[in-house]
């Protein structure tokens, strides 16, 4: 398998196959989503269009980053999504960083949305596929997020049966940026659970396939095959 590594800015061309990576939080977010009911999550371009969509369909839940603001249910937190009965919605989740790198990629044939708690389900269903190159979007920080490009380093291993052992990778999360603002509560919508959850290696077994649906950028759970 072919990897290679790259940030939001540097996707100038539509990869065969991608993983976009955000693993504080959105893509955690996510899987915790499914975790709690969730049917779908659909990606959205703006904070309007969110509003947007949930003003087209009041039953469906809007999700952003930052403080709750009006017309929004939900923050881009996983410790305060994981008591939220999501039982049948449609989430619609705006992020800084996580969703803006999923729409970058979005012609795609195949796109993966993934953090820790998906890691081991992403690298087995990238097998499955049998993927030959593989574009790993790191959206933290223009591509400098350590914390994703860990995670996607680590799930670049296990897809290449090199039998990469997790705790250096999430060693390196827990020391980044993003670990240590949301720890000092640099950022707002934040629960004091947040990053531990974040880290939290191989929490569900399903991995995230994002696809255009009627327009559209939609992200659903997909079962991970077993292991051979």
């Amino acid at each position: 398998m072919d990897t290679r590594f790259v940030g939001i800015p540097e996707v100038v061309e539509t990869p065969s196959v991608a993983v976009v990576v955000d693993v504080m939080r959105a893509f955690t977010v996510a899987a915790w989503a499914f975790a709690q009911g969730a049917e779908k999550i659909v990606l959205a371009e703006s904070l309007d269009e969110a509003l947007a969509l949930k003003e087209r369909d009041p039953d469906r839940v809007a999700l952003r980053d930052g403080p709750l603001t009006p017309g929004f249910d939900l923050v881009n937190s996983p410790g305060l999504l994981r008591s939220t009965d999501l039982a049948g919605r449609t989430v619609v989740q705006k992020t800084t960083a996580g969703t803006v790198g999923a729409l970058a990629v979005k012609d795609a044939s195949l796109v993966l949305c993934a953090g820790f708690v998906v890691a081991e389900a992403t690298a087995r269903v990238l097998g499955a596929r049998g993927a030959e190159q593989v574009t790993f979007v790191v959206t933290g920080e223009d591509g400098r997020a350590d914390e994703d490009l860990a995670c996607a380093q680590y799930i670049a291993g296990r897809a290449t049966g090199d039998g990469a052992d997790a705790a250096g990778f999430l060693r390196r999360a827990a020391q980044s940026r993003a670990a240590a603002e949301l720890a000092e509560g640099v950022r707002q919508g934040v629960h004091p659970d947040d990053v531990a959850l974040c880290l939290e290696l191989d929490r569900f077994p399903f991995a995230m396939v994002a696809a255009p649906e009627d327009s559209l950028m939609v992200l659903r759970p997909c079962a991970a095959p077993r292991p051979s």
